[in-house]
């Protein structure tokens, strides 16, 4: 169907402009007023540099503060889409609730309303192209600026002047195209008119992917007599209906939280939908009163279905808000969040894609769910159960009682439960370079994949431990069980206090503690060198059961300095004042091996030599 569709769409628009060349004005003016819709969208992603982002979600603590926050956006931005978009993005990264998401909808659709009053006010009152050939010049200018800012100001000005002109051209190929043609031949009334030409207005509305535009396509064709205003009316209901089809889209990429919120959507704009039509007649009696006591003359019908069109969605909020207690558990059960799967990306999804906020924080946390899976793994590795080291008080003698091997292919658990998700890591953050992000977030996100790429690397050093681990520590060997069993609680020690890192507030995570933990790891190693080579002068150890430790120690200490080093970049913040102090204090390599007492190696053993 999809391959057919686009040529029968041109197909038909030719045949349109060969039988009538004033539909080439109408069309050019939808074009050109999609068009500005676009630009002024793209205007104020540039000009906000996250501030849509950021305000919205810090707008949903209440639903009066959602529903404000959707009716105020969605009069900025002209673009209800946008705003349902933007809600379903951060939905799907888990940065606001669903409750939220649902307000900040319901807000969208009165919001979507002032676009009706400022064509019908303004648009079709004064000779508005006069303002928009301006304001195109002057936005051309401002695009080639190098200044982000100007650039954003500049696309959200050819956007203005882009609508100005598109709204200019509907209305004359209107005017022209009434000379020859007499549209309201057509007209339906009663019932039959009110579901026929919802059903237009709903498919006009769908093909534009745009209630805005349809609203203004219906504003200018009242204008110029050409539908009736009871058509109109019907129009404007099906416009509502169609909206919803830009969030369904926008949805399928999202995960289930997103869905539900499209969901959500379809439901409050048929439910308006279905009120408006059965009570047609109370609302047009309605908008006659209202118009009169505030001076609307009896035959301005365009400023009577803006006020119809603000009717009828105030109306329709005000009916649906008392449901949402119900409303929230129906989309839960609907679609009902399915069984985590750990093998498989959690946040990553094209829904998040579109914002660069959204696109940080599903990466954070999509790290932390590869850290969680890859912590699992080590300490499985080492014959340790998770939820025991976490909760020891002595994690020594934890490890010195645990010698039962876990069932574990560590090489199969790592294909399917790391090397999947970090796959998946990798080609989300490869896809920032397609995307205007801002330098400071683009570098953030490739930190996130560093972070990533340190907690593999982690994984893959306790591949490598995992043999002998199993060959000496199921039952006691005398020193060389004591050696593995030293590596096992240092290791698990780490996991530990990254674990605290984690739960502690911001502002109380030191970097400080990560370089002490590092020198500790540095010493760690030499200490043990010395204490093998002691074992070996003895004669309690073999200089080749030393060599095959000596390499088992170089991955164990590697895994750590991997595991210091993707906490530091995940949990320590750069840009505060603290972080800047810690920053100076920080010990840096060469700082480091000088604090450390210098030690001679290991005489009669390989200490650099890792088997593969």
């Amino acid at each position: 169907m999809t391959r057919y569709y686009l040529p029968a769409a041109i197909l038909g628009l030719l045949l349109a402009f060969w039988f009538s060349p004033d539909v080439q004005e109408i069309a050019a003016g939808v074009a050109i007023f999609l068009f500005g819709m676009l630009m002024l969208e793209d205007g104020f992603k540039l000009l906000g540099g996250g501030t849509l982002e950021s305000v919205l979600e810090k707008a949903t603590a209440s639903t009066p503060r959602a529903i404000s926050f959707g009716v105020l956006s969605t009069t900025l931005l002209q673009s209800s889409s946008l705003v349902s978009i933007v809600t379903i993005s951060f939905l799907s990264a888990g940065l606001i609730s669903l409750i939220g998401g649902v307000g900040i909808i319901f807000g969208a659709n009165i919001g979507t309303t002032t676009g009706a009053w400022l064509v019908a006010g303004l648009g079709l009152k004064v000779n508005i192209a006069a303002y928009a050939m301006p304001m195109i010049a002057i936005s051309v200018i401002l695009v080639f600026q190098k200044a982000k800012a100007l650039r954003g100001i500049g696309y959200a000005l050819a956007g203005l002047g882009f609508l100005f002109l598109g709204i200019h051209y509907m209305k004359e190929g209107f005017d022209a195209f009434k000379d020859q043609i007499d549209l309201t031949r057509f007209a339906l009334s009663g019932l039959l008119g009110l579901f026929v030409y919802s059903l237009i207005g709903t498919a006009a509305t769908v093909v534009m992917q745009s209630s805005h535009a349809t609203m203004v396509l219906i504003l200018t064709a009242l204008a110029a007599g050409q539908i009736s205003y009871e058509n109109a009316l019907a129009l404007a209901i099906g416009a509502n209906i169609g909206t919803t089809i830009t969030a369904i889209i926008g949805s399928l990429g999202a995960n289930f939280q997103g869905k539900r919120l499209a969901l959500a959507h379809l439901i409050f704009n048929m439910a308006t939908a279905i009120v408006a039509l059965l009570l047609i007649v109370p609302l047009r009696e309605a908008v006659d009163w209202i118009s009169d006591m505030v001076g609307i003359d009896p035959d301005d019908f365009a400023m009577k279905l803006a006020v119809f069109h603000t009717i009828f969605n105030v109306l329709g909020v005000a009916l649906m808000l008392p449901t949402l207690g119900r409303l929230i558990p129906f989309l839960e059960t609907r679609i009902p969040e399915p069984v985590p799967d750990v093998s498989r990306p959690r946040y990553l999804n094209e829904a998040v894609d579109e914002f660069p906020q959204t696109l940080e924080i599903a990466l954070r946390k999509e790290v932390s769910h590869l850290y969680d899976n890859a912590t699992e793994l080590i300490l499985h590795g080492l014959n340790l159960h998770r939820d025991q080291i976490f909760a020891a008080e002595d994690v020594a003698a934890l490890v010195r009682k645990s010698r039962r091997p876990l069932e574990l292919d560590l090489t199969e658990a790592y294909e399917r439960r790391v090397k999947t998700l970090y796959s998946g890591i990798v080609e989300f953050t490869s896809r920032v370079g397609d995307k205007q992000v801002a330098p400071d977030i683009a570098e953030r996100i490739f930190a996130l994949r560093d972070v990533a790429s340190n907690i593999v690397q982690a994984v893959k050093s306790i591949k490598h431990l995992r043999k002998n681990v199993l060959r000496y520590t199921v039952r006691p060997q005398g020193e060389t069980t004591e050696l593995y069993d030293d590596l096992r609680t240092q290791i698990a020690r780490i996991a530990i206090e990254i674990k605290k890192l984690s739960l502690a507030e911001p502002e109380d995570r030191s970097a400080l503690w990560l370089d002490q933990e590092r020198a500790r790891i540095e010493e760690d190693a030499r200490s043990t060198t010395n204490r093998v080579g002691a074992l070996i002068r003895k004669g309690e150890l073999s200089p080749a059961a030393a060599t095959s430790f000596m390499n088992d120690s170089g991955y164990a200490y590697d895994a750590m300095r991997d595991l210091i080093e993707a906490a530091r970049s995940y949990y320590i913040e750069r840009d505060s004042a603290m972080a800047e102090v810690e920053r100076i204090l920080s010990l840096d390599e060469e700082e480091l091996n000088e604090a450390m007492t210098s030690k001679r190696p290991l005489e009669g053993a390989e200490t650099d030599t890792r088997s593969t």
